[in-house]
């Protein structure tokens, strides 16, 4: 039988082997789960509560069992697993003691005697997910899923399978219904078989681009409707009245949280050219400070990356922004232990066309760039295929709303590093994907939005 390995990346130990699922297993636990669903969408708004509620009592009961799992199998200081976790816990209520509004009839006013929308479940949703938030990023999809009345099945990050049995498990512990929430590992191979399943009705994924591509076309061959989060470039304008001293605090935790390895974390730092020098002094200053170390030991900022080959791929990415003319200002060398570990790195005066402004940099690596002015850096901020997250810092607010309007992404935040909350919609345009996770509009995505008309 084929397994699948966790590897401790700041060790590059064996952490345990977990036996994968065949194509033929896997279908057999969607067809359970497409069973489960013809008597799980008849259950009431307020049956599921009850249970999501248990839910979010199980992480807050376990938060230090999932914290530890989840530094061990991918890196995460350690402190940030456990604030991930109490997270979980917050979307889970969240949905439960909101569902009603957010799924409400809507009435329409129409020359019928009665008409209005409703919301009804679709059926079994695959949600293929990361490995960067490996308990998060997968109930930010099972909640509002499994609360419309939907089941889910998780592809998860091979290396976080860990994660991904214990989600299972506390699912069950919970009291849900055996087959409202499945694991299945299988091979990424697989997705497509699984996609093509008549008992899958939707895809949600949170990945790379290319990942979001494939997943598309497969899905849209098979018209099944899709939410892809993929790749962020998140762009901060840093304008020449900021507070530099908050300015570079942000830069620098929005750069090393989660050891730089965010979707919307700040990526790109463009600096009106008045402040550049000031902004780069201090900004390099504070990432040389940040302590680098395993990710369970006091006082570490930042650990190492998930895998050592990503680790290897973002070195590749700094040093050909190099090679085209970038400076490296800070780190940019491997040091010589063992695990994934990589350096705060600064490399600045890119330009559009370098490696560090055009692609995403998974890692804690920070391309800072120069602007002339507030409408250079506007232009530069949009130059990027990306579209995910943005921000401005400024100390006239009035001024940053004026400029995040105009900033083409799905999320722009003045003064605060962009975050996701269930209250607001998380998405992406360009190349960051389509559609919407959390708040009323996330939730709707895999409904069927229906109208009633009654003469």
């Amino acid at each position: 039988m084929k397994t699948t390995t966790s590897i401790n990346p700041a060790t590059e130990e064996e952490i345990t082997s977990y036996n994968r699922v065949s194509e033929e297993s896997a279908k057999e636990k969607i067809a359970k789960a497409n069973e489960t669903y013809k008597t799980w969408k008849k259950t009431s708004f307020n049956e599921r509560s009850k249970l999501m509620h248990k839910l979010a009592n199980i992480f807050e009961e376990n938060k230090e069992k999932y914290a530890q799992l989840a530094t061990l199998e991918m890196g995460k200081v350690i402190e940030q697993s456990r604030k991930e976790i109490e997270k979980c816990a917050l979307i889970c209520r969240y949905y439960a003691d909101n569902i009603a509004n957010l799924l409400a009839d809507k009435t329409v006013e129409t020359e019928a005697s009665k008409s209005y929308v409703t919301f009804q479940p679709l059926g079994v949703t695959l949600a293929v997910m990361p490995w960067n938030f490996p308990f998060y990023q997968v109930i930010r999809f099972a909640a509002p899923a499994v609360m419309t009345g939907n089941t889910g099945v998780l592809k998860h990050a091979s290396n976080v399978q860990g994660c991904a049995f214990a989600l299972e498990v506390a699912f069950t512990e919970a009291g849900f219904p055996k087959g409202v929430f499945t694991n299945l590992n299988v091979t990424s191979d697989a997705i497509k078989t699984i996609i093509e399943d008549k008992n899958i009705v939707a895809v949600t994924l949170t990945g790379s681009e290319p990942a979001g591509r494939s997943v598309a076309k497969i899905a849209g061959e098979n018209l099944k409707k899709t939410v892809l989060e993929l790749g962020g470039s998140d762009a901060y304008i840093i304008l020449e009245d900021a507070d530099l001293e908050k300015a570079t605090d942000l830069a620098t935790y929005g750069r090393l949280q989660n050891n730089g390895q965010t979707c919307i974390a700040a990526k790109r730092f463009i600096v009106l050219e008045e402040i550049y020098d000031e902004f780069l002094s201090l900004f390099t200053k504070k990432m040389k400070a940040a302590k680098m170390g395993a990710p369970t030991d006091k006082d570490v900022y930042y650990g190492p990356m998930a895998r050592v080959d990503l680790r290897n791929e973002i070195h590749e990415q700094v040093q050909k922004t190099i090679k085209q003319g970038g400076k490296l200002i800070l780190g940019g060398k491997i040091p010589d232990r063992k695990g994934a570990y990589y350096p705060a790195t600064i490399l600045g005066d890119l330009k559009p066309g370098m490696v560090a402004f055009d692609e995403e940099l998974f890692g804690p690596v920070a391309s800072v760039i120069r602007a002339k002015d507030e409408n250079e850096a506007i232009e530069l901020a949009n130059n990027s295929t990306f579209g995910l997250g943005s921000g401005v810092i400024t100390s006239n607010t009035k001024r940053g709303e004026k400029v995040a309007l105009q900033l083409e992404a799905g999320n722009s935040f003045v003064n605060k590093l962009v975050t996701s909350d269930p209250r607001l919609p998380f998405g992406g345009i360009k190349n960051s994907g389509y559609g919407r996770e959390l708040s009323s509009y996330g939730i709707r995505e895999f409904v069927n939005t229906k109208s009633i008309w009654i003469d």
